[in-house]
């Protein structure tokens, strides 16, 4: 399937103010990256240190910010607009709702609903899923093959769970959302008390609550609160393989990528970011617009916005080792030096006081 350019500069007309440089009659086969689009694809430039890229392009259109203008025009059809990366973000979608194959809601025969649960007319259940006792899917809910909806959950209008989605008992998710495959939300919390060499399960009675519009990435598993809810507000998104300990609270349009970790009862603010592999400690607090860079672990409170890196850089093993032993006696060199420093002041103090 093909698009015109000047269709797709049309659709986004109300939102963006954006200016189509090129004939808006080419056809556009697919989206593509900067460095392999062909002649019958679109592609963007978003960050000025790919621009040496700009003139070796063959794509059929670049979308380019006002600072690229000029290179743009010269390279051939361009669009022109402020947040090229935001545009080219809300091209994607407009491509996926015009290609996507058309989808007609129904229960499949092999899936299971109970006769107590609540569905809006128009949802979809795939093949061997189950929708448990109490359990209320709005309009335009849509649950994967092999999903499973626990008893008394409640699911927003059009959330989408792809297959494999489990969703325990007593759980919600707002509206809008998106659930890849395989994420588990509502599972215990590890919650256990040592006892004479073992371990009592403590039993997890909270619950998990989802805000709208929120991602959550493939294989990701939010575990529900042991005594308080685990809580993730409007807008987050949450990658791959991530893990959210119970009673976490994560707030407002937060982005946690592949392989993150929060520890029970941690805090994380609106507007944060974890970089992939990045560990969040239990029971801390990040303020708002706390940025932690990826393979970082996060051991204290964070009260001021900013930008944070807790990670040893990689080296020759051998270069390495060394390093690590020298970090391993900084404590004795440091009191070392301040007896150094208490000696020296006195010493200094002894002349003054002689002159």
């Amino acid at each position: 399937m093909t698009l015109r350019l000047g269709d797709i500069v049309a659709s986004l007309a109300g939102e963006f103010d954006a200016r189509l440089v090129g004939n808006p009659d080419v056809l556009i086969e697919r989206l593509a990256p900067l460095e392999s689009a062909g002649a019958a694809e679109l592609t963007f430039l978003s960050h000025p240190k790919y621009q040496a890229k700009l003139g070796q392009s063959a794509a059929a259109c670049v979308v380019v910010g006002p600072g690229a203008a000029e290179p743009a025009m010269q390279r051939g059809a361009c669009i022109i607009v402020d947040d090229p990366y935001l545009y080219f973000a809300r091209i994607t979608q407009f491509w996926k709702q015009r290609h996507q194959p058309l989808h007609t809601p129904g229960v499949h025969p092999s899936a299971f609903i109970d006769p107590l649960a609540k569905l809006a007319p128009d949802v979809t259940v795939g093949a061997f899923s189950s929708v448990g006792s109490h359990a209320v899917l709005g309009s335009g809910v849509r649950v994967g093959a092999h999903g499973v909806i626990g008893n008394d959950v409640r699911i927003g209008t059009d959330t989408h769970l792809s297959a494999r989605v489990t969703v325990a008992d007593g759980c919600s998710l707002g509206a809008r959302c998106i659930v890849h495959p395989g994420a588990v939300i509502g599972a215990d919390g590890f919650g256990f008390a040592p006892h004479e060499g073992r371990w009592e399960k403590i039993e997890q009675l909270g619950v998990v609550r989802i805000g709208n519009d929120v991602e959550i990435g493939a294989n990701t598993c939010i575990d529900r609160g042991s005594l308080q809810d685990t809580v993730i507000e409007d807008g987050v998104k949450l990658d791959n393989l991530v893990q959210i300990g119970h009673n976490v609270r994560i707030g407002r349009h937060s982005a946690l990528a592949g392989c993150a970790g929060v520890a029970g009862s941690a805090i994380i603010g609106a507007h944060c970011t974890v970089g992939g592999g990045a560990v969040v400690l239990g029971h801390l607090s990040l303020a708002d617009h706390v940025h932690v860079s990826a393979a970082s672990v996060v051991t204290r409170s964070i009260h001021k916005p900013g930008h944070y890196t807790g990670l040893f850089p990689i080296d020759d093993n051998a270069q390495w080792e060394k390093n690590a032993a020298t970090l391993k006696q900084l404590h004795a060199l440091r009191e070392r030096l301040k007896l150094l420093e208490q000696t020296t002041e006195k010493a200094s103090g002894k002349t003054e006081e002689k002159s």
